[in-house]
């Protein structure tokens, strides 16, 4: 399905209230620990905008870490306590692994905060990148950054639903896969509930 986006939508979207997501919403037997302790996180989902339209800029994880080597993700990591919020954590921790400038981003809003199955509640910023800057991969967690027309992944359409075993039990998640890129777990559902907010 073809289909134009505008930050017209976006802000319209974000403005809209939505419905938090989780790691574990396609496996509803999942039974979660009652007073379960959730570390704060920001993500930023950085939108440039060119001649072609929309696009948003990820991270391919480097192959070296401990954690998700390998994997598609937003730039961002947890809440320090020297952040003044989940905003500010998205903003500093792109600047650390893209090198994009928080005073080079417009902050349209943000999306209702995601549950993963590693302990965090994640907060996905959505940002416009206003200034051209220097892409530069922070060379310990990031082998790649690249781009994705907007389009593509806030299409519902082009979504699946895979499985695979995960600490012993059959684990459903989306993919949204582009070109040679597999976006699938946290990264796709939060893209997913993205994709929900502009389809209202």
């Amino acid at each position: 399905m073809a289909m134009t986006l505008e930050l017209d939508a976006l802000r319209a979207a974000l403005a809209r209230p939505g419905r938090p997501s989780s790691d574990f919403d396609l496996n509803p037997e999942t039974v979660l620990p009652a007073g379960r302790k959730l570390r704060p996180a920001g993500v930023l989902a950085p939108v440039v905008q060119r001649a072609d339209g929309l696009h948003l800029l990820l991270t391919k994880r480097s192959s070296a870490l401990k954690h998700h080597p390998g994997q598609i993700a937003f730039p961002g990591g947890k809440q320090d306590e020297a952040d003044a919020d989940v905003i500010a954590a998205a903003l500093r921790e792109a600047h650390e692994e893209i090198g994009l400038p928080p005073e080079n981003v417009d902050v349209l809003g943000t999306l209702p905060a995601h549950e993963t199955v590693t302990g965090f509640i994640v907060t996905p910023v959505i940002g416009v990148i206003t200034r051209d800057f220097t892409i530069t991969p922070e060379k310990d967690e990031v082998d790649e950054v690249f781009s994705v027309p907007l389009a593509h992944v806030l299409d519902a359409e082009r979504y699946v639903i895979e499985s695979r075993r995960w600490r012993g039990a059959k684990r459903s998640y989306y993919a949204v896969p582009y070109g040679p890129y597999y976006i699938w777990g946290a990264t796709a559902r939060m893209l997913r509930a993205w994709t929900d907010q502009i389809s209202k």
